[in-house]
């Protein structure tokens, strides 16, 4: 890259900041942005494309599946080819991608337009953290990490109140083009205002682990995500044995060629690993409280979809108040207590969450919920990123970067899919045993029960054509949903237990972590001789 520091190599930033960073932002914002907007149109979707619930489940997930699979090979591809082109091409790829998306008048096209934008989130967004790490040094690089952290996360967390607006007065068409002009903007700020570069010629690219890395990643996701589906169990089995074999054949090769597209001896160093398992669990677990959270405000408490989203604006706040603090907190007393702290904040809203989130609960138990979970990631995002960019070469930027993105995705998928299941089998489980109990069982068919526990939808579809029971239908399903919705929250603060006790255990403190990155940036010198960023 080639643009005048303005600071020491130790803590150097590239010319007009601010606007690069902005920039960078910008297009991270387009693509966490996509990742919500078709979750809030499911319905609408189904009722104008005829879609089946499998279909629907392909169109939510498809935009995190083409994002997952490509991010790792698309990290890499911008090592080598420049990582302004791997920008501009996908705020390129994105425009036809909302386009098709936007029009789509069946639901297995509209689920391809949502891979197609996942494949162009995947060539932009894991390259705005890898052009970050390349242009910024030192405390400064911490501080642009913490920004590009919490406004991104703002933003994600912007897609459900942006979506329900639009569905107030536009069709579900309108959740998809709207992309369009905030992606004009972001192609225009990232082709004017990023410093060009060439890429780096002595990276080399293994292309078959490139593919093999898409395999995997692809086949598990939708492995995850097929798994509460009981009609998918062929399915799941046999994209289960592919993402397993597949990623047997990635880590042999990995360890084998002397330059892998994903180095394990990287990898393995504890503000590596710890901080990619952490990431999972941090981001997955906002995502899988708002996919939960979602629901029980609009199935439980009857609020519309556009309250419901604007009811996560807190978490959002919440985040870019706090990744500030959580930047100079890296830096005062290492990425492990700061990590500590944020799983701390998640743990007490999840709390909240499964005590005060009953058949009835208080705006501000809701608005505490979503702060508290909003606090814990603002102060633990900013260390999991920082610890991964920070333990790399800048030439394996990509790497880093991309794992980075990897963790939200798979996280989002791992936890939604986790929680779902949890919640859907508890909600099935309560509502069986309220139909077993009643004394007109009897006179409850099969076929009924089957529709009661399929899902709250399918409950409430019921409760309309049958207006005699339906308040005792509704009342029914919702104790039902708040038990599932218990029981999953209860599994989400074990999974984040588990994650603090992992980092605790096995992160370095603050002395062992500046050693480290004193180590690890000493590799970077090396590799950026005759290289200065510009």
């Amino acid at each position: 890259m080639t643009t005048t520091d303005t600071r020491t190599n130790d803590d150097r930033a590239p010319a007009r900041a601010k606007l690069v960073l902005a920039a960078l932002i910008l297009v991270a914002g387009v693509a966490n942005i996509n990742l919500a907007v078709a979750n809030v149109a499911l319905p609408d979707i189904g009722r104008a494309l005829d879609a089946s619930s499998t279909q629907l489940n392909l169109i939510a997930v498809g935009y995190s599946l083409g994002l997952a699979a490509s991010v790792l090979y698309f990290g890499v591809l911008g090592d080598r080819y420049g990582r302004k082109r791997l920008l501009v091409a996908g705020m390129l790829l994105t425009l036809p991608a909302s386009l098709i998306a936007g029009f789509a008048g069946d639901p297995n096209v509209l689920f391809g337009a949502r891979v197609l934008g996942g494949v162009a989130a995947g060539l932009a967004y894991p390259t705005t953290l890898a052009i970050i790490t390349a242009l910024w040094g030192g405390s400064k690089r911490t501080a642009a990490i913490a920004a590009w952290s919490a406004i991104g996360g703002a933003i994600s967390a912007m897609g459900p109140v942006l979506s329900g607006a639009l569905l107030e007065q536009f069709d579900w068409k309108s959740v998809f083009l709207v992309t369009i002009p905030l992606a004009v903007i972001a192609l225009g700020a990232a082709w004017f205002l990023v410093p060009r570069d060439g890429g780096d010629t002595a990276v080399s690219v293994d292309n078959f682990s490139g593919v093999l890395s898409i395999v995997l990643v692809g086949a598990t996701v939708l492995a995850i995500n097929f798994a509460p589906l009981g009609d998918m169990g062929t399915a799941v089995w046999i994209l289960a044995a592919v993402a397993v074999i597949s990623t047997l054949v990635f880590v042999w090769r990995q360890l084998r060629i002397r330059v892998p597209l994903y180095d394990f001896r990287i990898a393995s160093r504890p503000t590596f690993w710890v901080a990619a398992v952490g990431g999972i669990i941090i981001f997955g677990t906002l995502m899988g409280a708002m996919f939960v959270g979602q629901q029980y405000l609009q199935n439980v408490l009857g609020y519309s979809t556009l309250a419901a989203g604007a009811l996560a604006l807190p978490a959002a706040a919440a985040m870019v108040i706090v990744a500030p603090q959580s930047a100079k907190m890296v830096e005062s007393i290492g990425s492990r207590y700061t990590l500590i702290i944020g799983y701390a904040f998640i743990i007490a809203g999840l709390v909240v969450a499964q005590v005060f989130w009953r058949d009835s609960a208080s705006l501000w138990a809701v608005i505490g919920t979503y702060m508290l979970i909003g606090v814990g990631v603002g102060f633990a995002g900013t260390p999991a990123s920082h610890s991964l960019t920070g333990s790399v070469p800048v030439s394996r930027a990509g790497m880093a970067s991309s794992t980075s993105d990897l963790q939200r995705d798979l996280g989002g998928a791992i936890m939604q899919s986790v929680l779902g299941a949890i919640l859907t089998a508890g909600y099935a489980k309560a509502l069986t045993e309220t139909i077993h109990d009643s004394p007109n069982a009897a006179q409850i068919s099969s076929e009924t029960q089957a529709a009661l526990t399929k899902s709250f939808a399918s409950a409430a579809d019921l409760a309309e054509r049958y207006p005699q029971y339906g308040e005792q239908i509704i009342s029914a399903a919702r104790d039902a949903f708040v038990q599932g919705d218990t029981r999953a929250y209860s599994a989400a603060i074990v999974i984040v237990a588990t994650g603090a006790l992992l980092v605790w255990l096995f992160y370095p403190n603050a002395a062992g972590e500046r050693e480290a990155m004193a180590r690890y940036a000493a590799e970077r010198e090396d590799t950026e001789v005759g290289d200065t960023p510009t």
